[in-house]
This record gives structure tokens, sequence and C-alpha cells, in this order.
């Protein structure tokens, strides 16, 4: 049985979800979701009514169909083989590759934080959220909306989660109807959007679509 994962995200960053590079990945922070959700799953981010671009409650931020799961360890050994820009890189200029999510080095254990996102004086906190979510979710079957964030018809209002935590269970009955609405908005999947809520995404002049 496919299942909907709901819930808010309050920042969006770029960082998580990560949807850069053509595979749209959420691997730190929501660590019940990493724990739960299994490939075939649906994954919604709702806006924040108190986003830094406005009130975007009500909104899709982003929505991935699960296609891969892998533990942190194996994500990091994919990444370094095939999707290396997915590790963060603090010394380049694009915002991108600062926001990797591969941000745990498993070649000695306990495994090492890479300098990233999470790497700042929450850093301990940080990396015990991250770990306790296990795995990291993987998807080519996105649509990322970010700052352009897509409002949700008011039949399906039902689904967004305010606060902390999730919904699963309770949207249910919503599934069909979702895939429906997802499925008649008529865009192409894997594109970008919009962009990340993040400052810096503002003043770069990168193109973020996908290729």
């Amino acid at each position: 049985m496919v299942t909907l994962l709901s819930y808010c995200v309050p920042h969006d960053t770029g960082a998580a979800p990560n949807p850069f590079w053509g595979i749209c990945t959420l691997v730190i922070c929501k660590p019940e979701i990493r724990c739960k959700a299994e490939i075939g799953d649906w994954i919604v981010g709702t806006g924040s009514k108190n986003s830094p671009v406005g009130d975007m409650s009500g909104s899709i931020v982003y929505v991935m169909k699960v296609t891969k799961k892998l533990t942190m360890e194996e994500y990091d050994t994919f990444t370094l083989q095939y999707l290396q820009e997915k590790v963060p890189d603090y010394s380049s200029p694009d915002p991108r590759r600062r926001l990797g999510d591969s941000i745990y080095d498993f070649s000695c254990l306990p495994p090492r934080m890479r300098q990233s996102f999470h790497s700042g004086k929450d850093r301990e906190k940080h990396l015990q959220r991250d770990m306790r979510g296990r795995n990291a979710l993987l998807s080519n079957h996105f649509w990322y909306f970010g700052d352009k964030a897509c409002k949700l018809p008011d039949n399906l209002q039902q689904i967004v989660k305010q606060g902390p935590a999730h919904r699963s269970k309770s949207n249910e009955p919503y599934v069909e109807k979702f895939l429906e609405w997802l499925g008649g908005l008529g865009l192409e999947p894997n594109r970008l959007y919009g962009r990340p809520q993040k400052e810096l995404f503002k003043r770069s002049k990168i193109c973020y679509e996908c290729s």
C-alpha cells in the first residue's frame, strides 16, 4: 500500500530536500520520515506560514516519489562514486555545492561530519538527529517548487501538517485524489520550478533547472 507522508518545511534552504543534479534527496533532518518511508511512497513538503518569503501555508514546496532507499553509509559510497555534486564543497562559488547533503564521511567510525550546512554551533545536535534517521531517500520522479510553492486545492488541504512531526496514516483517504491532482497539473517531473528560499540563491545567477 502506497503511503503519503506530509510535513511542513519551515526553512527551505536547498539542503533538505536537496533537489539538485537531477535527483531529489532527503538525507538530513526528518529522521522519522527517513526511517518510515519505503520505495514507492510519496513525500510532500508543504510551506510554512512564517517562511522567509512570506506565508506559504497550504502550498507544496516539493513532492517526491521514493525511488531508491539507501542507508546513510551506502549513500556516502554512492555519492562518492556516482554523484559527487551532492558531497558538500564549501570552497565552491556554486551554492548548490555548498549545500550538498552527503555530509557524513563513513571512511571512519564513528562517521565524521564534513564541513556542511550542519557543521555550525549546533553540530552535535544535528548529528544525533540526522543519524537517528538511518536512511537516505532518493527520487528520480519529483517536482520542486521552492519559493514558487504550488497551492493545494481546498479538497486536499487536509494533508497539510503545520508544526513539527508529519502526517501519514491520516492521509490515506487522500492519496488517490492527490496523485490525480498532481498528474492533472501537466507539469514535467524532475524540474525545478522555483528556487530555495535561502538568501544566497536570490543573489546567484545560476540556472537551477535540472538537465
